[in-house]
């Protein structure tokens, strides 16, 4: 896979890129993450990427001819569903494990990564651009979002963590958040691991993780629970 990330901060972006899984998938040639400064694509001697909009108000937009250059450059001629270019912003599909699986499989990602009060929307009349985002709050940027995505992809690729069964079966898989889980030592402080983790019948202890992960999604995440229970329908 190849992510593309576009900004206007290339240095918020690039050393979290270069740390534990996204560094080892890089140097296995599992992904490849090229990160684009903005402003290379600005063509005034002050490297102008933003502008105030028109019709007033406040806050400035992301120009649009930085963005097209950008991107017409990067995307390449129509190279159809292999290509996904997202835009971070408070507007987009919210972020799910299931969205993230479905990012996995495309052979590259473009992030734009959102800023000021937004693009010019004219933007999207040249490219099928996705507005992506990470949950009901605002930040300062969009390079927090894109990291959150690349993350939330690179680990599902095949290769990048030793164990893929444990990506697969991480909270929100099948819209139910993960069971408890115990280590060593078994007993702390009078505290013990639940007798059926030590029987060594793994039966039995796949139906007590099954039932906990819907007993604790039932608890904390009732909209998750809902839903789960509507697909059992």
């Amino acid at each position: 896979m190849q992510i593309d990330i576009i900004t206007d901060f290339p240095q918020i972006v690039t050393e979290p890129l270069q740390q534990s899984i996204i560094k080892r998938a890089q140097q296995n040639k599992i992904v490849t993450i090229n990160v684009h400064n903005l402003r290379k694509w600005a063509k005034d001697r002050h490297k102008t990427i933003d502008d105030a909009p028109y019709g007033g108000g406040a806050g400035m937009i992301f120009k649009i001819e930085p963005l097209y250059d950008c991107l017409s450059e990067i995307y390449g001629n129509d190279p159809g569903e292999k290509v996904k270019i997202l835009l971070t912003s408070p507007r987009g599909e919210k972020l799910t494990q299931e969205k993230a699986t479905k990012l996995s499989i495309k052979e590259n990602l473009i992030i734009i990564c959102g800023h000021y009060k937004g693009i010019d929307e004219r933007l999207k009349s040249f490219f099928p651009i996705e507005e992506i985002s990470i949950g009901d709050f605002v930040l300062s940027g969009g390079e927090i979002p894109a990291l959150t995505i690349v993350d939330a992809v690179v680990r599902l690729l095949p290769g990048s963590i030793s164990d893929i069964d444990s990506a697969w079966t991480d909270s929100f898989s099948e819209n139910l958040l993960d069971c408890d889980y115990y280590t060593r030592p078994e007993s702390f402080k009078g505290e013990k691991v639940p007798e059926v983790l030590l029987s060594g019948d793994h039966s039995k202890i796949n139906k007590w993780r099954d039932e906990k992960r819907v007993e604790i999604t039932k608890s904390n995440r009732p909209d998750l629970y809902i839903k789960y229970k509507e697909e059992l329908k």
